[in-house]
């Protein structure tokens, strides 16, 4: 009668040059869990709120370096006075509106300079040449054209994200496969089909992807002209804080535009889930 032992054959260990498997955080290229998602989502927050509050306490200066609890109480009192909610109002009607202009231009214009090389050449150059112009440096000749009205700031987010938008709008359009191209020629189609039924439904995704990242620098830039020249704004209230030592409201300033800029990043996002789910899922 032979004995049911169990067997203990101890495993070999990995030879030298055998890969280990990557671990779930390490993944290349590939999903991790949800629950690590949120778990990480939580520590990325979490952590600089510690950090923030373990130093703050260490400098004990408000005037230096305010507490978070000290951020809040100054967050609640500037949107208790109305001041805030009419800076955030003046800061994203100037970020939409030159922000909405440059789209209008820089979608078509990319478009057809990605579809037509003759286009191409005879734009990219110029735009080239542009768009290493910083856009600040636009400010003196803004407010000698146009004054301290709205104009000129809007006119600003318009001209440091037009160029930008345009080239990478003009890039996605190469990604497009010939292989689409040449098969809609093959099945009769027309130069106009091939771009507003082909190319320009391709690169939708691009399109929005574009403009998400332009508009962090459409918000970057309303709050360097609010700086210079405004009345209003969350640029302008960093400004008024900066000059009367209220560094307290600089942080609860710094807070508000890292929390619209989230916002609209995350509305970005969710459109593009919307309207490209073909292309979010592959």
């Amino acid at each position: 009668m032979t004995s049911s032992t169990p067997d203990f054959t101890p495993i070999d260990p990995p030879r030298r040059g055998e890969m280990l498997p990557p671990t779930v955080f390490w993944r290349i290229a590939e999903a991790i869990p949800q629950r690590l998602t949120w778990i990480l989502i939580a520590l990325s927050i979490v952590v600089p709120l510690i950090l923030w509050a373990v130093v703050s306490h260490m400098v004990q200066n408000p005037l230096f370096f305010p507490t978070p609890s000290q951020t809040l109480e100054a967050l609640s009192r500037l949107w208790r006075e109305g001041v805030l909610k009419t800076d955030i109002l003046y800061s994203l009607f100037r970020v939409l509106s030159g922000f909405l202009l440059a789209a209008i231009i820089s979608i078509p214009l990319g478009t057809l300079m990605g579809t037509f090389a003759s286009l191409q050449a005879l734009f990219e150059p110029i735009i080239g040449i542009i768009r290493y112009m910083p856009a600040p440096a636009f400010i003196p000749l803004l407010i000698l054209y146009f004054g301290l009205g709205e104009a000129p700031k809007i006119l600003l987010i318009f001209i440091g994200t037009l160029f930008f938008n345009t080239l990478m709008i003009m890039d996605a359009v190469k990604f497009v496969p010939k292989e689409l191209i040449e098969t809609t020629y093959t099945l009769g189609g027309r130069r106009p089909q091939v771009l507003f039924q082909v190319i320009f439904p391709y690169i939708i995704p691009n399109i929005i992807d574009a403009c998400r990242v332009n508009m962090a620098a459409s918000w970057n830039l309303v709050i360097v002209a609010e700086l210079v020249a405004a009345n209003e704004g969350l640029g302008k209230r960093i400004s008024i804080a900066q000059r009367f030592l209220r560094t307290d409201e600089i942080f609860a300033g710094l807070i508000v535009i890292g929390l619209i800029g989230l916002s609209i990043d995350l509305l970005f996002r969710l459109l593009l889930r919307m309207s490209c789910r073909w292309s979010v899922n592959q």
